[in-house]
């Protein structure tokens, strides 16, 4: 993390907090809570009608299947009969909040509607409209009715919108290189000059939004976001660069664009001069929340392979050495799921409270996935080679989709940035004194207002999810002195990771002032930690929920996923976790081969999957 990023995040939060503080107040007394089961059903409804029209991804024949992908990906092109039928579908109304005729109501009932397209291509995803909703959420949070209209208006008609990044230190292809935007002579607006040569979908987006920067200086009034049409600039200030060959999403989604003295109107500025970044701050927390939800689908696909490559034609059984690995990436799967919908659902119930959350998310989960493709690239052996098979060839192209999805090194200082200055103020001011969130958090079909981009707050608030983490161990306390058993264990591992938050407290509250310690690595380090406890945190908030909702699932409701699941993220912190009890590997196996014979996905849903 550099020490760049770190200074201007936390200038730009210092100086936004109090203006998001009372926006969030404002706008809050005018938002009512309306019911959201029915939203929950048809959102799986949804779901469900899309994996249909895409098909059994095994099937070769099948023109939206994993064959036909992966050639597009070899052939380095957008696979263009299956973004023909999601246009068909109306996907594009999914990026648009209801309010301007669009289906966008929460980005965990969004998340659930396209996995059907992650599980089978994260480039696909991304290619066909997911950055269409990160470009466009600043005209959400703060455009004008005529600019969300528009921007609506575009969507809806199947278009798309490029998010043109602005430069940051250290920063890999996406992020190098950003657009100078000068006052005009008589504040008549901007003109735009620069080049940036990776932008996502440049050439084929019907509106370009645009980190600009509108002053010289470092700081967290550097920039400001523009709007641009296309088909509205003048001829000659506007020139579309080549597509770019990527090692990763190799699908030819990147070119770029480079503006020569583009005359820019006042009306296309979105929200305040000098508001990109606290904007990209607060935007960028349903980004970093749904990206790592919408791996886990993809992580799914591998694992269902994993899983057919070492019990063909054994009646359900599969090779028992690998009983371990594959039982662990399922929980690690369970556990990413938990974290990243927790996350997910916040950005609608505490809007103000979920930006560390949505970093740790962000931080946390496509580094577990990126050490399960590991494993499972081990049960795969040789066929992980088969690139070009759908049976096998998922596992090969997310490792190379995975990073650019997640921006690399980059996204991780980026969330860094986020938590680590806030460590020392959690510990003094929110650790064992916070009030646990509503149990409306954890439960999947529970009533959540609407996701509102103008309410989303920035570092402000309580951390509601150490106060779960410590509610669910005073809960489970009753079942520690039991001998042995499931909740027995789960009830320690819980008290385990309390006495570790405890641990984390008295070191962060040791952190000096200063900005210079806050690019210590030792300080760096309890970071780590601190989103991993959130991650624990996270599943155990969500095992009540099931465990004590009427007509659970059954295994989800089981203790023993929670404590394979635990116990993990316990290792990897270095924390001493007690053995296993008997029959918690069997148990998660079995679930494990049983969604795999019948077609079910790895997530905490479990729907039924086209095959």
């Amino acid at each position: 993390m550099t020490k760049e990023l770190i200074h201007a995040t936390m200038a730009t939060l210092t100086e936004t907090q109090n203006q998001t503080q009372t926006l969030t107040g404002r706008a809050a007394g005018t938002t009512a809570a309306p019911a959201r089961d029915a939203e929950h059903d048809a959102a799986l409804a949804r779901a469900g009608q899309l994996d249909a029209l895409l098909g059994a991804p095994l099937d070769p024949a099948n023109p939206h299947g994993l064959a036909a992908l992966i050639a597009a990906d070899a052939r380095r092109e957008p696979p263009a009969a299956t973004e023909q039928l999601l246009t068909e579908t109306g996907l594009g109304a999914e990026f648009v909040p209801a309010e301007f005729g669009g289906r966008l109501t929460r980005a965990d009932l969004l998340a659930k509607v396209l996995r059907p397209v992650f599980r089978r291509d994260v480039a696909l995803g991304f290619g066909y409209g997911i950055t269409s909703l990160f470009g466009t959420a600043a005209v959400w949070a703060a455009g004008t009715e005529r600019q969300r209209a528009d921007t609506a208006a575009l969507l809806l008609g199947g278009g798309r919108a490029s998010i043109v990044h602005h430069e940051v230190a250290h920063a890999n292809a996406i992020l190098r290189d950003e657009f100078n935007a000068a006052s005009a002579p008589g504040a008549a607006g901007y003109t735009l000059s620069g080049r940036k040569d990776v932008i996502m979908n440049a050439d084929r987006s019907g509106a370009w939004v645009v980190w600009a920067r509108t002053a010289p200086e470092r700081g967290p009034r550097s920039h400001s976001v523009l709007l641009l049409r296309p088909d509205e600039l003048p001829a000659g200030t506007v020139a579309r660069l080549p597509r770019v060959p990527t090692p990763g999403m190799r699908g030819g989604l990147f070119s770029g664009l480079e503006f020569t003295g583009l005359p820019v109107p006042s009306s296309a500025l979105v929200g305040r001069p000098g508001e990109g970044v606290a904007l990209a701050l607060r935007t960028f927390q349903v980004n970093r929340c749904l990206i790592p939800a919408l791996a886990v689908s993809a992580a799914d696909t591998v694992l269902h392979s994993a899983v057919r490559a070492v019990s063909p034609g054994r009646g359900g059984r599969t090779v028992r050495r690998w009983h371990k690995p594959l039982t662990g990436v399922f929980a690690d799967l369970l556990a990413c799921d938990s974290m990243a919908t927790v996350a997910l659902r916040s950005l609608s119930l505490l809007p103000e409270r979920a930006h560390v959350l949505a970093a740790a998310v962000k931080y946390v989960v496509p580094d577990l996935l990126r050490e399960d493709l590991e494993a499972l690239a081990s049960v795969l052996g040789s066929h992980g080679y088969e690139h070009g098979s759908p049976q096998y060839g998922s596992l090969d192209k997310l490792v190379r989709d995975l990073p650019v999805a997640g921006l690399g090194h980059t996204g991780t200082a980026a969330c860094q940035a986020v938590i680590v200055p806030q460590l020392r103020s959690l510990a003094e001011r929110s650790w064992f004194r916070a009030e646990e969130p509503p149990a409306e958090l954890f439960s999947g079909g529970a009533a959540l207002p609407s996701l509102d981009y103008r309410l989303l707050g920035i570092a402000s608030g309580d951390d509601f999810l150490s106060a779960s983490l410590i509610g669910s161990a005073a809960r489970l306390a009753d079942h520690r002195s039991a001998a042995g058993g499931d909740r027995a264990v789960l009830a320690e591992l819980a008290e385990t990771f309390v006495g570790e938050l405890r641990g984390l407290r008295a070191r962060c509250r040791r952190i000096p002032d200063g900005r210079e310690a806050l690019t210590d690595p030792a300080v760096v380090v309890l970071s780590d930690r601190y989103a991993l406890l959130l991650a624990a945190a996270a599943v155990l908030g969500v095992w009540e929920a099931q465990h004590g909702a009427d007509g659970a699932d059954p295994f989800l409701a089981d203790p023993a996923w929670a404590v394979l699941a635990l116990t993990r993220l316990g290792r990897r912190m270095g924390i001493a976790v007690p053995e296993l009890p008997d029959g918690v590997l069997d148990r998660v196996l079995r679930e494990l081969v049983g969604r795999y014979e019948d077609g079910r996905s790895c997530d905490l849903d479990g729907l039924r999957l086209a095959h």
